[in-house]
This record gives C-alpha cells, sequence and structure tokens, in this order.
C-alpha cells in the first residue's frame, strides 16, 4: 500500500481502532486513488454522524432507550434457541438479572462450541458431552440396599461404562472420593471388586438404619463422570456443526475437557464470566446478554445505549448491579442517593458526616429546582452584551 495513503489514513479524525482496520483492508486489496478517497470520505463522515453533541443527556437517553421497550415485554420463561428440553429465563424477567448483576442466574446455561476435528463428527460431539454431563453412580449399573448385612451393593454394568469411555476402576475411585470431599460424609467403609465389577459400602455404625439409607442416597446420587453443576446436555447439528447446549454452567471446568473451543464457549452466568475470563469478557456478556434479550422480544435498542450501561457496571474492575448495592447505592451526591431508596438514612448519614453535594447529577438538581448541567444548562453566560 502506498506510504501516502497510509498516512492520510493515519491523519484523519477517527477512532485508532477504525484506522488499523482501513490500513488492513486496504493492504488486503489493491484500491485506486480514487476508490481510496471515496472509502475514506464515507467512514469519516459515517463517524461523524454517530458522534452525539457535547452535553448530550446520554444517560438519561440510554435510560428512555432501554426503559421504554422494557415495559412492553412478557414475562416468560420459554424454550432455549429451540432446545425443547433446556428451559432459560427471557424476556423482563432476564432484564432484570442482567442489570442487577445476580451471582447466579435463575436458569444457568452455556453454549458450548467444539474444535474443527469434532464439530463435524457426532460421536465425538457425544463423547465430549458424556466428559461435561454430570452422571450419577445408579446410571452406570444397580444399587441395593443389604438391610441384613447392613450394606449397600453396587453392581456395575461394563458395557454402559464401555459405552460412555469410562473405566471400572476409574468410578470406584472417584464414587468413594466424591461422598467424602463432596458430601463430607466419612461414616462408611468400602470394598472394591473391579473383576467382578461390584463395590460394596458399609456404614461405620452398623446398629443404625437411619445411617444405612442415608449412604445409599450419597452412593446413588454420586457424581462419577461429568461436571458436577452441569446437570444436562443436549448435542444439536447447526451450519454444518455440532454444538452443545447444557443446563447448568461451569466454565472453568468445561474449558479444561478434551475437544471444547474456548474461544467461542460461552455461559450467560455473567458472574462466572467474568471471575474467569476478566471484567472485560463480563462487560462482553452484559452486552450480549441484554441485546439477546430485547431482540428475542422484537424489540431493537442501540447497542450503545446497552454499552453505556454495561461500562458503568463494569468501571470499577468487577461487574456491579444497577441498584441500592451498586451504582445508584454509591453515587458521590448526598440528594442522588436520597432520591433513590431509604432516604432518611441517607440524608441523616450525610448531617452526622457532615457531606456537601457539588449538585453537579441530573437528579440533584431537579430536586432543588435549577437547570440540569447538561444540553442548554451546560452553558453559562458569563458577561451581558452591551446595548
Amino acid at each position: 500500500m502506498d506510504g501516502n495513503l497510509e498516512a492520510q489514513i493515519r491523519s484523519a479524525d477517527l477512532p485508532e481502532k477504525t484506522k488499523q482496520d482501513l490500513v488492513k483492508y486496504l493492504q488486503d486489496r489493491d484500491v485506486s486513488e480514487e476508490q481510496f478517497a471515496r472509502i475514506l470520505s464515507d467512514v469519516e463522515n459515517e463517524y461523524q454522524k454517530t458522534r452525539i453533541e457535547a452535553a448530550e443527556a446520554v444517560g438519561v437517553v440510554a435510560a428512555q432507550s432501554i426503559g421504554e421497550p422494557g415495559t412492553q415485554m412478557t414475562m416468560r420463561t420459554f424454550h432455549y434457541a429451540g432446545v425443547a428440553e433446556i428451559n432459560v429465563t427471557l424476556g423482563l424477567p432476564r432484564l432484570i438479572e442482567i442489570m442487577d448483576a445476580r451471582k447466579s442466574p435463575s436458569t444457568p446455561t452455556m453454549t458450548i462450541h467444539l474444535l474443527e476435528q469434532y464439530s463435524g463428527n457426532r460421536d465425538l460431539a457425544r463423547e465430549v458431552s458424556w466428559q461435561i454431563e454430570a452422571a450419577p453412580l445408579h446410571e452406570f449399573g444397580d444399587i441395593t440396599i443389604d438391610m441384613v448385612n447392613m450394606q449397600v451393593l453396587v453392581q456395575l454394568n461394563t458395557q454402559v461404562c464401555e459405552r460412555r469411555k469410562i473405566t471400572v476402576d476409574e468410578i470406584m475411585e472417584k464414587a468413594t472420593k466424591k461422598i467424602r470431599d463432596r458430601h463430607h460424609y466419612r461414616d462408611f467403609e468400602f470394598e472394591t471388586s473391579p473383576k467382578e465389577a461390584n463395590l460394596t459400602f458399609f456404614p461405620k455404625d452398623r446398629e443404625s438404619y437411619q445411617n444405612l439409607f442415608q449412604l445409599a442416597e450419597f452412593v446413588r446420587h454420586v457424581i462419577v463422570q461429568g461436571i458436577d453443576d452441569i446437570e444436562r446436555v443436549v448435542v444439536r447439528k447447526e451450519n454444518g456443526e455440532y454444538i452443545l447446549y447444557t443446563e447448568g454452567s461451569n466454565l472453568k471446568d468445561v474449558f479444561e475437557v478434551r475437544g471444547v473451543d474456548t474461544t467461542r464457549t460461552r455461559s450467560n452466568n455473567i458472574a462466572e464470566t467474568s471471575e474467569v475470563l476478566g471484567i472485560e469478557a463480563g462487560r462482553n456478556a452484559i452486552i450480549d446478554e441484554a441485546l439477546s434479550t430485547l431482540r428475542e422480544q422484537g424489540i431493537s435498542v442501540d447497542v450503545r445505549h446497552i454499552m453505556l450501561v454495561a461500562d458503568m457496571m463494569c468501571m470499577d474492575g468487577e461487574v456491579k448491579q444497577i441498584g441500592r448495592h451498586g451504582i445508584a447505592g454509591e453515587k458521590e451526591s448526598v440528594l442522588s442517593r436520597a432520591a433513590f431508596e431509604v432516604t432518611v438514612n441517607h440524608l441523616l448519614d450525610a448531617a452526622v458526616a457532615n457531606e456537601t453535594d457539588i449538585l453537579q447529577g441530573v437528579t440533584e438538581n431537579v430536586i432543588v429546582g435549577q437547570p440540569i448541567q447538561l444540553g442548554t444548562g451546560d452553558v453559562k453566560l458569563i458577561a451581558k452584551p452591551f446595548n
């Protein structure tokens, strides 16, 4: 590419990322001087049109733009992406969950993409799903309670083990370890017989039937294959590749499963996304989840309004909710905090602490009855002109 063209791009009034994209675009294509001038002019014009006026009340506009269609959203739980077996919260309840930055959504779910060699093969995709879907011990054989000898007998089905690509030894080791670790239940002993594929559990207190039945319950539901938090996995073919949809979410453990494409796999749990992948990923998750929730209802909101909300929620390096325990409750302005919730407490605490309010925001200026410092209110008349 001509050095002169590159210099023109560098001097244009455009964001740095846009300039880099333009340079890359022109390096990949043979573009004449005239074509280049037209491309650069169109990009600059489009950029200038998207910029807002100085002193525009962007927060109020964003609140209107999200709040107004939010009143039309139906309250419903719907099938996720056409997967009949998996329910996920959508509509207004989901939007509230996102803005409240809930630690765990009411219906956590993941969309797991697979690496190229796995995504086109149904058998390999199914094998990956077995490594993810939580499978309790009772799915691998028969469990019986022997009340005469006060023991719980597990007879494993070797054919099921082979089909699900797990060995008898692995099951025996995981079952005993997880009952102790996961349930903190240590009052039992066990015997293993790998050749006969059976496992026997004895409660330490041989006189108590309650202990025997409690142990049997733990044995029946102990997870021996897959990830504990993921209750169900559905394999679907979309656009020529197999994708896994899950009920339950655990990004950290799913990323360690062989065959998972970590660059495209996502969870609807924003707090978990932020914790595992960082605050920028958390911000992107807020934007994507809010947009897809609105889009599912047929509502179109400009992404920049949602980006503004996401930036506010993530600006301190952690995902904060909009409400009293987050952004609204931590505002500098005393009057703004008091206008939101628990008015008397805020005013009393501020009076005791001798706080002052510099009246910079929208809410506090409305309360005291003077123009807000945005729009025409941002203009200050310094001197009257002489006649």
